[in-house]
């Protein structure tokens, strides 16, 4: 999963939490996150409260130049407050038991999931919560093998490379589709065993569509205790994939006509309500950025035969350059 997230600066830096903050945080009192100093009562401090204004004033820029995702944005300043009152907490004197941050993200490709597992990754490093803040991004085919022990000493190998950051696994209800006797089965066991052989050490994320990851989390019951939080990825309004099309398509030095924009409008449309496969968001606002770029080109060259373009044509995208 590679979905593009379009970026586009609101011009604010500070964040107020929402009581609305859609995720699911379970009651255990997991180990304390390694990286981080031990308090006296044995649990984890985080980095001097205002230390790292800064560097949320970094993460704010970030997650304001990507269009909605508003609950994730919450989240993401609901961990870095975290962090910040755990460190007062432990001036204090008080327990600042530690956090499990395993989590699950649910929805439809296209939908910002890699992009915000990136700046998560990110935070984490820079707050110590995280040795490294990697990410390494892997599918069914990178964990499971092809015979008995193979898929466990894959999964082992990715656990390993991923200690200190992120193990993304997308799609990751793929590893329950083939019953008891399929070794994706063997894969499950061994990421549950090294979620506590290597407590805290790295940061797992499932991500897949909602129905199907719900099905995945039921495939083991250790499974949903061991993600405490769980957070939706909702599909884009037609208005923010156009939004973000104009800002793929300024990334890129071009230009989208106002009735190119009516055009991808009806085929954004067309594409959610009609098709037979699950909407790709901001992937298929990426793909048709791209086919009109080169349908742009075509035009260009049939058209400008003896001559060259001017800069203002070679920047403009044209209803005729979305053919649908």
């Amino acid at each position: 999963m590679n979905g593009h997230v379009a970026a586009a600066s609101s011009g604010r830096e500070e964040r107020r939490p929402s009581r609305q903050i859609n995720i699911v945080l379970n009651n255990q009192a997991p180990a304390p996150v390694s990286g981080l100093p031990a308090d006296s009562a044995g649990g984890t401090a985080a980095p001097k409260p205002g230390s790292h204004s800064g560097l949320f004033q970094e993460l704010s820029r970030e997650l304001d130049a990507l269009v909605g995702l508003d609950n994730i944005k919450e989240l993401v300043f609901e961990i870095y407050a975290l962090l910040q009152v755990a460190q007062m907490r432990s001036e204090a004197g008080l327990a600042t038991g530690g956090q499990a941050y395993h989590m699950v993200f649910k929805g439809n490709p296209g939908t910002g999931k890699t992009t915000v597992a990136r700046i998560v990754a990110k935070l984490f490093q820079r707050m110590g919560v995280l040795s490294k803040g990697h990410l390494i991004e892997v599918e069914r085919a990178d964990l499971v093998g092809e015979y008995i022990g193979h898929t466990a000493q894959k999964t082992r190998d990715l656990v390993k490379k991923a200690l200190g950051g992120i193990l993304f696994i997308d799609e990751a209800y793929s590893l329950a589709r083939g019953g008891d006797k399929d070794f994706g089965k063997e894969a499950i066991d061994t990421l549950v065993k090294s979620m506590e052989d290597h407590r805290s050490q790295f940061v797992l994320i499932l991500a897949g569509y909602s129905g199907e990851i719900d099905y995945f989390l039921m495939s083991n019951p250790g499974l949903p205790s061991r993600f405490p939080i769980q957070v939706e990825f909702p599909d884009y309004t037609i208005d923010q994939l156009l939004q973000i099309a104009e800002l793929m398509a300024k990334d890129r030095d071009y230009i989208l006509m106002p009735q190119a924009i009516l055009r991808l409008k009806q085929h954004l449309l067309m594409e959610k309500t009609e098709s037979l496969h699950a909407f790709s968001n901001a992937r298929y606002v990426r793909n048709s950025i791209e086919k009109a770029v080169r349908a742009q080109a075509v035009r260009l060259l049939n058209q400008y035969e003896s001559t060259s373009p001017g800069k203002q044509e070679l920047m403009t995208l044209r209803t005729e350059d979305f053919k649908g």
